[in-house]
């Protein structure tokens, strides 16, 4: 089907630098889901991450005269790793374009790997930003660009693990769960496997918050999102590469989308079998074939998922504990109303008895009545969630699901007190800051001091972009100049208002 592409995996000589990394069997996850769970394990490889295969194929293949007039490339981690290391290796000058926003561990990764072949610029607060620069730099320089997904000699690099693949399976293989952002990884490990095991099936998985394969397959053309959620760092592309989807239209059988909570599970559930921390585009296979199988109720099947990195920081994993039980549908977030008398706080706790409390955030409302903030533990998942709900409504409490309410998980359980009075004008609305001094600065100055702001919440989760809860208070009127005003500011926001937990935690 794909012969050119077959000779291209077959001959890729990327063994110079990286190696060929193990596959390895999920125990106690395989137990759960009733299947037989592998983990190929990329995150064990020279980088920590399976870029580095394609990087320096396509370095590799390069002419003399190529060579002589470097490379460029852009990325915001593991794409910079492997460009940096070929290029040491290859005796190629690299210039290396990285957001502003790029987490120091990985920029000084680049550095150590580069050594004095490698010259890291910093650009923008985006990966198009250092795109356009890098692209720049190869007009001016004649320099040749490496690109991070979209290129034949990439793809080709990458496919070297299904070669791995095909060699350490010598069983069954059922089916091949593969994280998807620009689709280099997934053409290239489908390609092959589809050519010499036409009967697996290969499974792709995207985050929910970057799906843009699922939306082209959906189009049956490639499309650009509108918005693209940064959690899942690696896999951020707001449109797939144009060879990768050609190739991933006649390869994929199935396309799985995950939740950044289910991310979070998954890195869990790596780390209790094999001991090892995933970034969140490494977990992001593994999040995809659990979910998968419970969907579909597989049993009894050989299931293999891509771990394709472990490039994460050490602060997102204060994000990921916190959220992996409602990842795994075993931690609940509910809002419940009691009345404000005596002992009702504790006939509260006395209904929830047995279940194991999380979190507990108490908020008087008004005389009449009081509003609890309230994270459990459910060992029975759903049933569970499903019977404290009956049992408090049979009480004649009013009680909501926050599980999968962003805002709620983000910002109000840390940040429950004081309200506006119930006249006073307020519009909250959440939005994503790049990670970088004077960014704020930046904000309130194009405000111009046109509103007053009410409320400020903003916690870290070691990512390119923080998470910010803003009220804003202004004249009467003036929604024409706050719409102008939102609309100008260059980075995405949601207005929240009206959801659910700003109006029982936050608001009279």
């Amino acid at each position: 089907m794909q012969e050119p592409y077959i000779k291209r995996i077959l001959s890729a000589q990327v063994y110079d630098v990286a190696v060929e990394t193990p596959i390895d069997a999920m125990p106690a996850l395989s137990q759960a889901l009733n299947n037989q769970v592998l983990s190929k394990r990329e995150d064990l490889q020279t980088g920590f991450s399976f870029k580095l295969r394609g990087a320096y194929h396509k370095i590799s293949r390069l002419s003399p005269a190529q060579r002589k007039r470097g490379v460029v490339a852009a990325s915001a981690g593991n794409h910079a790793q492997g460009v940096a290391l070929s290029a040491r290796t290859l005796r190629t000058a690299a210039t290396i374009v990285m957001p502003v926003t790029t987490p120091a561990i990985k920029v000084d990764s680049t550095k150590a790997l580069g050594g004095k072949a490698v010259r890291v610029i910093l650009h923008g607060d985006r990966f198009d930003d250092a795109c356009d620069r890098a692209l720049a730099i190869c007009r001016q320089s004649g320099a040749t660009f490496v690109h991070p997904y979209d290129d034949p000699d990439i793809i080709a690099g990458q496919g070297t693990i299904g070669v791995e693949i095909q060699r350490q399976c010598t069983g069954a293989l059922d089916k091949v769960f593969i994280p998807v952002g620009g689709g280099g990884l997934l053409a290239g490990i489908g390609v092959y496997l589809k050519y010499v095991r036409p009967d697996t099936k290969i499974i792709a998985v995207e985050c929910e918050e970057s799906a843009c394969l699922k939306a082209a397959l959906k189009a049956g053309k490639r499309v650009t999102l509108p918005h693209v959620g940064i959690f899942a760092d690696g896999v951020a592309v707001a449109q797939i590469g144009k060879e990768p989807f050609r190739l991933a239209c006649k390869v994929v059988d199935d396309c799985v989308t995950v939740s950044n909570d289910e991310i979070c599970a998954a890195i869990k559930k790596n780390f209790d079998d094999t001991r090892s921390i995933a970034e969140p585009a490494g977990a992001l296979a593994l999040a995809g074939l659990i979910k998968y199988v419970q969907r579909k109720r597989l049993r009894r099947q050989t299931l293999l998922a891509i771990n394709s990195g472990a490039n994460t920081n050490f602060d997102r994993l204060r994000y990921v504990s916190e959220r992996y039980g409602i990842g795994q549908q075993t931690e609940a977030m509910f809002a419940i109303t009691i009345a404000e008398s005596a002992g009702t706080l504790l006939s509260l706790c006395q209904t929830l008895g047995g279940f194991d409390i999380t979190e507990f955030n108490y908020r008087w409302h008004d005389p009449k009545s009081a509003n609890i903030f309230v994270g459990l533990k459910l060992p029975h998942g759903g049933q569970d969630r499903r019977k404290i709900m009956q049992k408090l409504r049979r009480r004649g409490l009013k009680i909501q699901d926050l599980s999968g309410n962003e805002m709620a998980k983000l910002h109000v359980g840390y940040m429950i007190g004081g309200r506006l009075a119930a006249h006073q004008d307020e519009r909250i609305f959440r939005f994503e800051f790049p990670e970088r001094p004077g960014i704020l600065q930046e904000f309130l100055t194009m405000m111009r001091s046109r509103w007053n702001i009410s409320l400020f919440h903003y916690r870290q989760h070691g990512g390119t972009y923080a998470n910010v809860l803003i009220g804003l208070q202004g004249l009467p009127g003036q929604d024409h100049a706050m719409e102008a005003f939102l609309e100008e500011w260059p980075y995405p926001h949601w207005e929240e208002t009206n959801n659910v937990a700003c109006r029982l935690f936050l608001r009279s």
